[in-house]
């Protein structure tokens, strides 16, 4: 038996280059995970991730032609599952026989809809995919009744049938690392257009889940409000081996990475007393963030730290169930300037129901007056699997037949809201204020002179425009 797992392109009508940012920008490690426990169980994979080969999708379902699989399963995200849609119709023209699978997020928030909309898919994979799939392909490979498979929706007759589902993992550790040598792309991280590991980049995963509710977030519906973490020690088997492979630089993709503070300074103290030379992007939340971790993280290879700050306003924290505090999140930026942290990377969401200019203003004050390096404003969105979601489908705002693929922005359908043009205007606004302040390119410049890795990142991303001039000439 043989499995083609694709990881599917932005859909039509998205901008390519955000389309490479939220889709291609690291290595599909799902996919990988499912790849190292099929292969466990003696089942022939390949992947394909195709966005990041550049393939257009007649050219992705010619590949899985090639590649004449039993069965193809599709990652699929909001912002990729109609292109995963148009690939399976596109192979079961030429394959009436292959199984098609849909799995990861927007799969599990619309197995239903999935189904009925697109009859080229056979059937959604629901939650955490790992033992799944292989319950999966036993019940293939021996020709046994669907039912059988927890954690599915499936076609029974006319109807969408669902099974019980699957029973997350409880001890993370047991499942194999991933297979990233079947996945052949290189990749590269970038952040306000620059790109910030130009070495050997790849990504990898310690822990699952999330223990906290924020309203914007699918991740607590997606792993039940759980967060398990693998062990310090089995995390650092695999950084030996992505360190024995060439790779140098890598980000940590966890949705908490710092939640638990003792595992994470022992997996830094790890790393240093491996002498594990990695330059590495990761996650803290501001309400846990003490200078002993800082410290630690910066002394194993911390360049890029990703605070998710969301609001300088708490009447805003409080709707989307934040549980933060402003004045946590200004402690927490100086304490990682204190430790020496290259780049502060700000997360902000705005374009609340009721939120004012005036509160979004604060907002965008809030990263200037605390000297973030990058900040990223972002819209609200309402998404099948997030509370916001449910909230306007219940206030009859939303139709959710209409906007289950893409989600939609609360701006664009809350009458109290800040128009959504409006909102775009002054978060671009914002950024480009942000960067063009003289104050600001002075101090990253003198950042860039103390950092080394600053430094590389700059002449890596001037040869790279050259290169990019070159060739633009070169076709002219």
């Amino acid at each position: 038996m043989k499995f083609s797992l694709i990881s599917a392109g932005p859909n039509e009508g998205i901008d390519t280059r955000e389309g490479r940012k939220s889709i291609a920008a690291f290595p599909p490690l799902s996919l990988a995970y499912l790849a190292a426990v099929l292969e466990q169980e003696g089942v022939e994979v390949s992947i394909l991730d195709q966005p990041a080969h550049g393939l257009s999708n007649d050219e992705a379902a010619r590949w899985v032609e090639k590649e004449n699989p039993d069965v193809v399963g599709f990652s699929t995200l909001a912002s990729s599952g109609r292109t995963a849609a148009e690939i399976s119709g596109k192979i079961k023209e030429k394959n009436p026989d292959v199984v098609t699978v849909f799995g990861n997020h927007h799969a599990t928030f619309n197995a239903e809809r999935i189904l009925k909309k697109y009859l080229a898919v056979d059937i959604v994979a629901r939650g955490e995919g790992e033992r799944t799939v292989v319950q999966l392909a036993r019940c293939l490979k021996n020709g046994e009744d669907l039912k059988t498979v927890q954690g599915i929706n499936y076609r029974n007759g006319g109807e969408v049938a669902a099974t019980p589902n699957q029973p997350l993992i409880k001890d993370l550790d047991t499942i194999p690392f991933p297979d990233r040598n079947l996945i052949g792309a290189e990749y590269h991280c970038l952040m306000a257009g620059a790109n910030v590991a130009p070495k050997k980049f790849t990504s990898i995963v310690t822990s699952r889940g999330c223990a906290y509710s924020c309203r914007f977030c699918s991740c607590t519906e997606f792993v039940r409000n759980r967060w398990r973490a693998r062990s310090a020690e089995n995390t650092l088997e695999e950084m030996c081996l992505l360190a024995s492979e060439g790779y140098k630089q890598l980000i940590f993709v966890d949705d908490n990475f710092t939640l638990n503070p003792k595992r994470a300074i022992a997996i830094c103290r790890g790393m240093q007393r491996e002498k594990l030379d990695m330059e590495w992007i990761a996650e803290g939340r501001v309400d846990n963030f003490s200078y002993e971790l800082a410290r630690e993280m910066v002394k194993a290879g911390l360049r890029i730290l990703y605070f998710g700050i969301e609001s300088a306003n708490q009447r805003i924290l409080n709707y989307y169930k934040k549980t933060i505090t402003p004045a946590q999140a200004e402690t927490a930026i100086r304490t990682a300037k204190k430790a020496g942290v290259d780049v502060i990377v700000g997360s902000f969401i705005v374009g609340a129901p009721d939120e004012t200019r005036q509160e979004i203003e604060n907002t965008i004050n809030f990263a200037v007056r605390n000297r973030i390096d990058i900040p990223q404003f972002n819209i609200l969105g309402a998404h099948p699997g997030n509370d916001i979601w449910n909230e306007f489908e219940a206030k009859g705002l939303l139709n959710a037949e209409e906007h289950w693929e893409g989600g939609i922005a609360v701006a664009e359908i809350c009458p109290t809201a800040v128009p959504l043009e409006e909102v775009k205007k002054m978060t671009h606004s914002a950024f480009r204020r942000h960067v063009s302040r003289p104050s600001f390119i002075v101090e990253q410049l003198a950042k860039t002179l103390r950092s080394g890795y600053l430094r590389n990142v700059m002449l890596s991303n001037i040869a790279r425009i050259a290169e990019i001039r070159e060739g633009a000439n070169s076709v002219t």
